[in-house]
């Protein structure tokens, strides 16, 4: 990022103008859909607002548009079931790729801001990552703000990653090779759970990956001031999220969510996602740096010309598809497999 778009951002103009092509062609189709921003709606309006995934949908059912989806997608196969939350149980999406197992397992959790979306808004990263990783995915959702405030969401996320140590193999996988995953709050969830399983003596993960993950309280940083009129995610919706999951304002230093306050010696490695047009880049920069600080290895990349959102849009982004490979390398090679 230039000193020039850093000026323009902070002065209030529209950062998206720098996106990719192919980015701004679903931030185009986004807008097309009509959205009321999020942060002028009440919850139950925010969780009827299209979406980026919708976007997505409208671009790849137009001829006009190159998608590129890809075949191998068709093989994974997906069964919906039910695990256990932290109180009663959660749905999940388990995705199984092509091939014999045992397979590797990640647990996945969807990003939202920890009160939208659910395993079909965000479909399209598992479904992707169990191809490519050639893993077993299961997308675990949660307890949603602000009908269940920190720390229901991060709870059951640790609940989940208990059930899936102890359900590994009956899933068909190898229950030595589990990692965590996860997107934007989601990535939140992912770290803690290697966190609190560290703490509690549980089984780690192997590897994690942070695709730009929520990891700080600054909402003053530099990617926050530059981005705080971006699409699909902005500074204002950003403080829409916050004060609907915390409980009170002393919480915004709970290394819950102020993330790169916690210890973070001793997890697993790291694979961080971040994008230039998006307020959380400065958070995942900054993981980054602690958790190598820390000791831990960390593999991070930036994709300069895309938004908050775009990991899930392989099949009419291009950064999506580099981001995606990229993790899956990481993934692959954390498991002991040989790249593809």
């Amino acid at each position: 990022m230039t000193l020039g778009d850093t000026i323009k951002g902070m002065v209030g103009l529209d950062p998206t103008g720098h996106a990719d092509p192919d980015m701004k062609a679903v931030l185009d189709a986004l807008k097309s859909l009509n959205p009321k921003p999020i942060e002028d709606c009440s919850v139950d309006e925010a969780r009827r607002q299209p979406t980026p995934a919708d976007a997505v949908r409208k671009l790849m059912a137009d001829p006009a548009f190159s998608a590129r989806p890809s075949p191998e997608l068709e093989a994974v196969r997906t069964a919906d079931i039910e695990i256990p939350g932290a109180i009663g149980s959660n749905p999940a999406r388990v995705y199984t790729p092509q091939g014999e197992g045992p397979f590797p397992l990640i647990l996945y959790f969807h990003g939202g801001g920890w009160v939208l979306a659910d395993l079909d808004t965000y479909d399209a990263t598992p479904r992707s990552i169990a191809a490519q990783s050639k893993a077993i995915v299961v997308s675990a959702h949660y307890r949603q703000a602000p009908e269940h405030r920190l720390p229901a969401a991060h709870d059951d996320a640790f609940a989940a990653w208990r059930w899936l140590v102890d359900n590994a193999a009956s899933l068909g996988g190898d229950p030595d090779k589990l990692a965590v995953m996860g997107e934007s709050a989601g990535g939140n969830l992912a770290i803690n759970v290697s966190i609190r399983a560290r703490d509690t003596g549980t089984r780690m993960p192997i590897h994690q990956a942070l695709i730009y993950p929520v990891a700080s309280n600054n909402i003053v940083s530099i990617s926050y001031e530059e981005n705080r009129n971006a699409r699909p995610l902005n500074k204002p919706m950003m403080l829409w999220f916050v004060h609907n999951v915390i409980n009170s304002e002393s919480e915004l230093t709970s290394p819950l969510i102020d993330v790169v306050s916690a210890d973070l010696a001793r997890l697993p490695p790291a694979a961080i996602v971040t994008a230039g047009i998006d307020p959380l880049r400065s958070d995942g920069e900054k993981l980054a740096q602690k958790l190598r600080e820390a000791g831990v290895a960390v593999e991070h990349r930036n994709y300069r010309g895309a938004t908050h959102e775009f990991f899930g849009m392989a099949a009419v982004v291009q950064a999506a598809r580099d981001a995606q490979a990229f993790v899956a390398l990481a993934q692959r090679q954390a498991f002991g497999g040989a790249p593809l």
